[in-house]
């Protein structure tokens, strides 16, 4: 019941934006583009003299979106690039951390169903991210320690399938492949394992699902994808990204859900203020949900 619950409060905004969103005008033929790259960044500095409490540190946050969709007649094809790279450092601690790190590219070609908003569709998605993630702890001596866990491609996601697509315009569509394939690729560093500890390793659900002594994963299942971007008021938009995973081969009942929402606040054509949160399940990962918010203000570049 609380997954339901939790299910409909990411899919409301959608809903909410299907039911309202007024009448648009017919789009055009040829090659729409747009981009945005923005940065984030925070700073807090005291000398040794100040005694209100406090830790120097420092944390930036860079990301990168472009879409660039065509269309012509009946036929459709929309293409997103999204890039995020976080990273903060406080004094004294040894090991500067990441906040954020993720590569996606999406892909999804459609052919209009008669004079409908309904589409035959085919989509590619592709994700994992740029940089080593670690685990911190400390050793017997009190100092700061670290043990690798993901790194670029390990893990890294590639779902493809067709479906039917329902597009109102670039701002709002929702996508429905119920026959997905998807494939799930790790680095042997983190499957190789003696074969006295084959057993238990996948009993506890191996590496992102990928079993001992393993590189990659298969899994077949229905996917849901869906895109809604509007204005609040004047200069303030919301994006609203929605992800839905279903695996027919194992526990089909546990969905993966991936929703950011995007919030952005325009000062001027440089400086915005934004704000992100981002919840994952993905039972193979974590058992429980991920968790991610950010914000702050920067200077950003709409091309």
């Amino acid at each position: 019941m609380k997954k339901v619950l939790i299910f409909f409060l990411f899919i409301s905004p959608f809903i909410a934006l299907a039911q309202d969103n007024e009448e648009t005008e017919e789009p055009k033929d040829g090659w729409t583009k747009a981009g945005n790259i923005g940065l984030i960044f925070n700073q807090a500095a005291f000398n040794d003299e100040w005694t209100g409490g406090g830790t120097s540190n420092y944390a930036a946050n860079l990301n990168f979106t472009y879409d660039f969709n065509y269309r012509k007649g009946k036929l459709t094809w929309d293409n997103r690039i999204l890039a995020d790279y976080g990273i903060t450092k406080i004094k004294d601690e040894e090991f500067s951390r990441k906040t954020n790190d993720r590569l996606e590219l999406n892909s999804i070609i459609g052919r209009q169903i008669k004079e409908s908003k309904w589409f035959y569709s085919f989509f590619v998605n592709f994700r994992t991210q740029f940089a080593k993630g670690y685990e911190f702890g400390e050793d017997a001596d009190g100092n700061e320690t670290r043990t690798e866990t993901t790194r670029f491609m390990s893990p890294g996601y590639l779902q493809l399938g067709p479906g039917f697509l329902w597009k109102e315009d670039d701002n709002l569509k929702v996508n429905i492949a119920p026959a997905t394939a998807r494939l799930i690729f790790v680095n042997e560093k983190f499957t190789s394992i003696p074969a006295t500890e084959e057993e238990a390793f996948n009993e506890a659900g191996g590496y992102f699902g990928v079993d001992a002594n393993e590189t990659t994963r298969f899994e077949f299942g229905a996917s849901l994808n869906a895109y809604a971007k509007f204005n609040l008021m004047e200069n303030v938009s919301m994006e609203n990204i929605l992800a839905l995973y279903s695996n027919y081969l194992e526990d089909p009942q546990n969905v993966d859900l991936d929703y950011t929402m995007n919030l952005v606040l325009k000062v001027n054509d440089w400086i915005t203020a934004n704000a992100t949160f981002q919840a994952i399940y993905d039972d193979n990962a974590v058992q429980g949900f991920q968790i991610r918010e950010t914000l702050g203000v920067g200077v950003g570049y709409k091309f």
